[in-house]
C-alpha cells in the first residue's frame, strides 16, 4: 500500500512537467512569445518600437495588417516583402489575436450625474 502515494505523486510531477512545457516560452529581452516566427517580429518590430507596443496590442489578420499599413503611411515603416509580411502577419494573429474587451459598458444616460460643463437649457414661459 505504500507504494500508492509514491505512484500517485510521480504521476502528478510528469503531468506538471507536461503542463508546463506545452506553455509557449516568453523571451526575456522583448517579452514577445517564443513561437513560429517570433524572431522575424523581433527584428523587424523592435527597431522603431517597444515590444510591449506589441505584447500590448490584439488584432486578426486584418487588423494586423492594418497596423502595418498605417505605421508604412504614417510612420515610414520600410515595405516588408510578401512572404516576411506574411509570416509577420500570421505570427501577431496567432500570438496576439483579439479577445473580447475589457471596458464595461457605457452608463446608461438616465443613470448618469448632471454635466456640470453642459449649457444651460433656457426655460421659455408660454
Amino acid at each position: 500500500m505504500a507504494k500508492r502515494p509514491i505512484t500517485l505523486l510521480w504521476i502528478a510531477i510528469a503531468w506538471l512537467a507536461t503542463a508546463g512545457a506545452q506553455e509557449t516560452q516568453l523571451d526575456a529581452f522583448t517579452g514577445l512569445k517564443m513561437s513560429g516566427d517570433w524572431e522575424l517580429v523581433r527584428n523587424n518590430c523592435i527597431a522603431c518600437h517597444s515590444p510591449r507596443l506589441i505584447t500590448q496590442q490584439r488584432g486578426s489578420e486584418a487588423q494586423w495588417l492594418n497596423m502595418i499599413r498605417w505605421m508604412q503611411a504614417k510612420q515610414n515603416l520600410w515595405e516588408f516583402d510578401p512572404l516576411t509580411e506574411g509570416k509577420i502577419i500570421a505570427y501577431l494573429a496567432e500570438n496576439y489575436p483579439p479577445e473580447a474587451s475589457r471596458r464595461r459598458a457605457a452608463i446608461p444616460p438616465d443613470l448618469m450625474p448632471p454635466n456640470p460643463f453642459a449649457p444651460p437649457t433656457i426655460q421659455h414661459d408660454e
